[in-house]
């Protein structure tokens, strides 16, 4: 078995590859709980046969590679995904460059070459809408009817509902478009959340008393803008917190930003990588006709932000240290 959680890429070469592993294939946008279904399983079938279990999937995410020019929400970039795999208790994650070769192998290609021949799989889980190969040719039913003739057990994880509705990536960009942060917590599992270094800002929030860690998101996050519950990391730190992601109205309707003010806090953060989960929606972004009543208004977020984090004192996600 692999120690810690290693990431073997196109270019790790083939004898740092363990042989004879267990893998879960998929985009795992999210890491959301019908992905942890296919990660389950595969652990289950790893577990069993005393072999190791590793996701493979890809980067760029394929949409992008497809659509360059349409924008894409991702609710995890490479490095939060990788996070995000290894807190599920895999001991690895494959990740393979979507490019034109790859884009362009078959199905039959991509298990013989890939799966096989590079890897050496044992055994694949997957979920039952997964595609793969040229024209996404290769589908679940194609892995079922090839596994037997090549030694491979295959798993097909069925659609994970929540209250009837399938759990996807695309229903949880939705409702953290909408601000609804309860939902999208239910079906990933935890809370969602960003990563990124404290920028300097315009300094506003100090002559506010609201001092603000500012933070840059992907320019196609579709984030509601409004106000949220926070809890945020710094390595294995944890403070509560009260944000704001919009334009900033009330000053000067700018580019979208994300400004955390950290309760009970004091020090300097700039240049630090903080981990930033969304626990609840407080309100909407709004413009302001007096800096007292911005302040008023900051001073019932916190008050509401402070009750909604008490009601969730362990809310965070679940995240491994990678390599």
């Amino acid at each position: 078995m692999t120690t810690g959680f290693t990431v073997i890429r196109d270019t790790t070469p083939a004898a740092d590859i363990p042989r004879g592993a267990v893998v879960a294939m998929g985009n795992f946008d999210g890491v959301h709980l019908g992905h942890r279904a296919v990660i389950d399983a595969a652990l289950r079938m790893g577990r069993a046969h005393g072999k190791p279990a590793f996701a493979v999937t890809f980067e760029p995410h394929p949409r992008s590679f497809f659509s360059p020019n349409s924008p894409q929400f991702r609710l995890s970039d490479e490095t939060s995904k990788l996070r995000l795999l290894a807190g599920t208790g895999l001991d690895g994650a494959v990740v393979m460059t979507f490019d034109k070769t790859r884009a362009g192998t078959s199905a039959q290609d991509f298990i013989h070459h890939d799966l096989i021949g590079r890897l050496g799989v044992s055994g694949i889980a997957v979920g039952y809408d997964f595609h793969f190969g040229k024209g996404r040719a290769g589908s679940p039913s194609l892995l079922v009817s090839e596994g037997p003739r090549l030694g491979i057990e295959v798993d097909v994880q069925a659609h994970v509902d929540i209250e009837e509705r399938p759990v996807s990536s695309s229903a949880i960009r939705m409702a953290l478009a909408e601000g609804q942060i309860d939902e999208a917590t239910a079906m990933l599992g935890g809370p969602w959340f960003v990563s990124g270094a404290v920028i300097h800002g315009e300094k506003r929030g100090r002559d506010l008393g609201y001092p603000t860690a500012n933070i840059r998101l992907d320019k196609n996050c579709s984030l509601k803008h409004g106000i949220y519950a926070v809890r945020v990391g710094r390595g294995t730190d944890r403070f509560d917190a009260v944000a704001s992601f919009g334009r900033r109205p009330t000053f000067d309707n700018g580019a979208p930003l994300l400004e955390v003010f950290l309760f009970d806090f004091k020090g300097e953060l700039y240049g630090t990588v903080l981990d930033v989960a969304f626990i609840g929606f407080i309100r909407d972004e709004l413009k302001f006709d007096s800096i007292d009543a911005l302040i008023r208004q900051m001073d019932d977020d916190s008050t509401r932000a402070r009750a909604r984090l008490a009601a969730a004192p362990d809310a965070f996600p679940k995240l491994g240290v990678i390599g």
